[in-house]
């Protein structure tokens, strides 16, 4: 593979909802306290969509800031790759609504499914097609709206997840910055501890199944709290071995924000100091997909990030899915 033309990031944007909702405000919904929130997930707010607001509203949003930031058109674009588990509908892909609402006329559009982890798989696609010569500027968004699937009932797991989404722009380089490395992986026979079982062709949408609750997230916290560190060690390291550096050269990593204790006992295994390691899950909770680029962008545009730094992105998702990053800013 030809390193000269590995893609690197031109810009980032991100979409937040302007509604935020607070512990106080869940301890109105559910049997929940503050205390009890922060302690076990780090919590304290989480910002949701007004009831009827589309994904790809968000996710254009998202687009456009990242465009802005590249300096480029949206015409320049050749590809939009989503990274959603909650699309606008079941088809088309929620990237076609978004490439009318960009007016990003020359390029195709899919999404692609990978839960939280969704962005990074994109981000392996995006290098490689990239690379091969095959496209030259790549529009890729992580976005979720996961209030659409959160039983407000279940105060184990509505109390986690938040709505909003994040962009970059990828394009050729012929430098030193870009993308040295990615990684992703799957083990399905974990999939039973995080899904959601309605609204495909095994329960399709009825009354009962709506009533059952079906199209609502179900979730194993413990266990996936245990794989989730575990497997997202393993994809840091593996990301940098194949990228030939060492967790003493990365300036920040960014892990997907689902849970302030993985982040910590991931930072523990990996050996992170305070310094490296980025955490928003606080203010967002778990956006899914859409937490890196978040979190990247929020990064850059705080200052925390500037060109030439090295970062590590890692992730875990439902599949179970995991993937990884080592990249030249």
């Amino acid at each position: 593979m030809d390193n000269s033309k590995r893609a690197m990031i031109l810009g980032t944007g991100r979409a937040i909802p302007e509604k935020i909702l607070t512990n106080a405000d869940l301890e109105k919904m559910v049997d929940t306290n503050d205390a009890w929130i922060v302690e076990r997930s780090g919590i304290r707010t989480r910002h949701i969509v007004e009831p009827g607001t589309a994904l790809s509203s968000l996710a254009a949003e998202a687009a456009k800031k990242a465009l802005e930031d590249a300096n480029l058109a949206a015409t320049d674009i050749d590809l939009i790759i989503l990274a959603t588990v909650t699309g606008d509908m079941k088809f088309p892909a929620t990237a076609c609504f978004v490439q009318t609402l960009i007016g990003a006329d020359n390029a195709a559009a899919f999404d692609i499914s990978a839960a939280c982890s969704g962005f990074i798989y994109g981000l392996q696609m995006a290098d490689s097609l990239i690379r091969s010569g095959t496209h030259r500027h790549i529009l890729l968004i992580g976005g979720e709206i996961l209030t659409s699937m959160v039983d407000w009932e279940d105060r184990n797991t509505c109390v986690l997840f938040g709505d909003g989404a994040g962009a970059v722009v990828l394009g050729p380089s012929q430098q030193e910055r870009g993308i040295l490395s990615t990684h992703i992986g799957a083990d399905g026979t974990h999939s039973g501890l995080l899904y959601n079982l309605g609204c495909g062709s095994i329960n399709p949408p009825t009354v009962e199944n709506v009533r059952e609750k079906l199209h609502t997230m179900r979730m194993e916290g413990r266990e996936v709290f245990r794989h989730a560190v575990v497997c997202m060690s393993k994809a840091m390291k593996k990301a940098l071995k194949l990228s030939g550096m060492a967790i003493e050269d990365l300036d920040l990593v960014i892990s997907h924000q689902a849970n302030l204790r993985i982040i910590e006992a991931l930072g523990k295994r990996l050996k992170l100091t305070d310094e490296q390691t980025y955490v928003n899950v606080d203010r967002y909770g778990n956006t899914s997909a859409a937490s890196i680029p978040i979190a990247l962008d929020e990064a850059r545009r705080e200052g925390r990030l500037s060109e030439g730094n090295l970062i590590g992105l890692v992730t875990f998702g439902a599949g179970f899915t995991w993937g990884s990053s080592i990249i030249r800013l």
